[in-house]
């Protein structure tokens, strides 16, 4: 078969792969037939996955506009990636300010084959393949070291990650690695899948369990994705949503046509310590 040297080390074509559904459904190239079959079940299942995975990508861009624009940050890392897209972090953060840094952390090989090609000679960005969950070896690997000035605030985000981490690795807990490591003033992006049917929430768990060949995570509910918020500042409005209302720049947005499941969540400042609501 031809082909087959575009797999990295470390790719198993046969299991499906997150950041390459990912792909898929935003009709990337980046993606093998285990994951547009995955895809296409789940899709029986849970209709508005493209719908979401598309208002998950505007979500990203207008949290990354807002950041750099209204709140001046110029440094971002991007826990959970995915393979790079249009309209990346670096991108948007660039048009606002050309020396802003940005970190993408991914543990796909394929992610850090793609993404260190496409970012090629970018000396303000740099791709990790590295576990999000290890936060000391994020932070302190010499390419975060070199981009990211920790004396100033940092824009952490998990965007589409969190439902990605199972219970018995603790998402809140590293929600609260990350932020006792950024000075305050510096912000949290955080959404994740959730939904109200317990139904969904075991049929889409178990699936991608199955799917990617390893314990996957949990799609949760709306009252963890608030616990993660512990401690932090939420900027309020818009608060906690469904990402495709948090600060919509027009009305033209897809609307999920269905809601058996969304993506929800928002962002928050990091108190000063000792005071925070």
């Amino acid at each position: 078969m031809g082909g087959e040297q575009r797999w990295p080390a470390g790719t198993d074509p046969e299991a499906a792969s997150v950041a390459r559904m990912y792909d898929f459904l935003l009709d990337g190239r980046d993606n093998y037939q285990a994951d547009r079959d995955a895809c296409a079940a789940l899709l029986q299942v849970v209709p508005s996955m493209k719908d979401l995975a598309l208002n998950n990508r505007q979500f990203l861009r207008r949290v990354v506009h807002y950041l750099a624009a209204e709140q001046s940050i110029t440094q971002f890392i991007d826990h959970g990636s995915g393979l790079p897209t249009r309209d990346n972090v670096h991108q948007v953060a660039q048009r606002i300010n050309p020396s802003a840094s940005v970190v993408y952390v991914d543990n796909d090989p394929i992610v850090l084959a793609h993404g260190r090609a496409l970012l090629g000679g970018d000396p303000h960005t740099a791709v990790l393949q590295a576990d999000m969950r290890d936060t000391k070896a994020v932070f302190e690997h010499e390419d975060t070291q070199r981009l990211i000035d920790f004396e100033r605030p940092v824009a952490a985000l998990f965007v589409s990650v969190l439902h990605c981490i199972p219970d018995h690795d603790d998402p809140a807990a590293l929600i609260r690695d990350v932020t006792s490591r950024l000075v305050p003033g510096s912000f949290l992006v955080i959404c994740q899948l959730v939904s109200p049917d317990p139904q969904v929430r075991q049929f889409v768990t178990d699936f991608m369990d199955q799917a990617t060949g390893h314990h996957w995570g949990r799609v949760r509910e709306q009252h963890e994705v608030t616990a993660y918020f512990d401690g932090l500042d939420i900027i309020d409005p818009p608060g906690l949503v469904e990402v495709s209302t948090w600060m919509p720049d027009n009305d033209l947005l897809r609307r999920q046509r269905t809601f058996e499941w969304e993506e929800w969540g928002g962002l928050a400042r990091v108190p000063q310590r000792g005071h925070h609501h």
